[in-house]
């Protein structure tokens, strides 16, 4: 029964994806002719990459599933600045959200998304030779990206999908199980569909900048990983499509992600090297601000569940008694911020006027010190 009920919401899933790609078609159709070209299906876009191979262009992909932000702009800024060309693929995948994720509140911003872009373009183009501009935006409904079955995310759902085992099972994976199957498979359609000489991924999502680095690596992918720093807000928010649904209160207090690391990251520059002494730092500052949160009331306070924080190793994600100074670690952690309790009139509550659970992730690197 169980099953059953999986494969309706999957189904479901699948018809929302649908219904949000029909919508998104409507709106690009509608749109002036841009300064890239907009490719709905593959044959097209690979036409246009044969021709830029053929001409000694250079070309680099810039994955994202749009609500675009700075953090994607500074992406394509490294790739135009690396490539003659740039690709953004503006896709919504259904395949890394849960049965249990609403895959349908995922923010879609084509309009706004087009118009940072042409933008960004204008910018590249005012900055001369040796810098590319943005040639092409891949934007593709999930029948293109998943031709032969309906996009499934039950755990053992039908379909042709890219499994890295068991960096996709640590971290993140250990409670969204099929996100970085849905991650790996969608990344490894995007580079057959463009074969990009470069990729770009921020730093922002450590777990999937490894997973796609070992991904290229055992896949024989004829691709250059580049991992770009973390875009983060003057306050030290890192910068991601999630934050629209924060408001003023939560958003504060989300700061607390980056602050934790910071404590740490201090204490590992100060010479401390254990996991209890690392994380202990980050621990006590998260630990403080949810007691503080947990005293006011509720129209006031912003509460939130800690996942995980994690010390680990750099390549096998494993976690790390101890910090080797030669190859140093990754910090990072999860927060769930969770739904505002009562609101005030007037408030910044953010988009889903502060019903809508946020995960906050961040990660600081410690480098090696040898």
């Amino acid at each position: 029964m169980s099953r059953l009920v999986n494969r309706v919401k999957s189904f479901s899933t699948a018809a929302s994806s649908l219904l949000a790609d029909a919508s998104a078609a409507a709106s690009r159709s509608a749109r002036p002719r841009a300064s890239f070209q907009v490719f709905r299906d593959v044959p097209e876009l690979r036409q246009l990459r044969r021709q830029l191979f053929k001409n000694d262009r250079t070309m680099g992909l810039v994955p994202t599933m749009g609500a675009l932000h700075e953090g994607h702009l500074s992406l394509i800024r490294e790739a135009a600045r690396e490539n003659t060309d740039v690709f953004v693929s503006i896709y919504v995948n259904p395949t890394q959200f849960g049965v249990n994720e609403d895959l349908s509140s995922y923010p879609r911003t084509w309009d706004s998304d087009v118009e940072k872009l042409e933008k960004l373009n204008e910018e590249l183009g005012s900055l001369g030779a040796g810098t590319g501009r943005i040639t092409a935006i891949f934007a593709p409904t999930s029948k293109i990206m998943y031709p032969t079955l309906p996009p499934s995310s039950e755990i053992d759902g039908y379909g042709s999908f890219v499994t890295i085992t068991p960096l996709a099972t640590k971290l993140e994976g250990g409670s969204r199980p099929v996100f970085f199957r849905g991650v790996a498979t969608v990344c490894m359609k995007l580079f057959n569909a463009t074969s990009p000489d470069r990729v770009y991924f921020g730093q922002k999502d450590v777990q999937q900048t490894v997973i796609i680095k070992r991904m290229v690596k055992d896949f024989l992918v004829g691709t250059e990983v580049r991992i770009v720093a973390t875009a983060r807000e003057a306050d030290g928010l890192a910068l991601s499509s999630r934050n629209v649904y924060l408001g003023a209160r939560r958003r504060t207090v989300g700061l607390t992600l980056y602050e934790a690391l910071s404590a740490a990251e201090e204490a590992y520059k100060a010479g401390k090297s254990s996991r209890d002494d690392i994380l202990g730092a980050a621990r006590s500052v998260a630990e403080r601000v949810l007691s503080e949160q947990q005293t006011l009331s509720p129209s006031e306070r912003a509460l939130y569940e800690i996942d995980y924080i994690s010390l680990a190793d750099p390549e096998t994600l494993d976690e790390l008694d101890l910090v080797d100074p030669n190859r140093g670690a990754v910090l990072s952690t999860a927060f769930k911020m969770a739904p505002l309790e009562e609101t005030k009139s007037g408030e910044d509550c953010g988009l889903g006027d502060g019903k809508v659970p946020v995960r906050l992730i961040d990660n600081i690197i410690l480098q090696p010190q040898a």
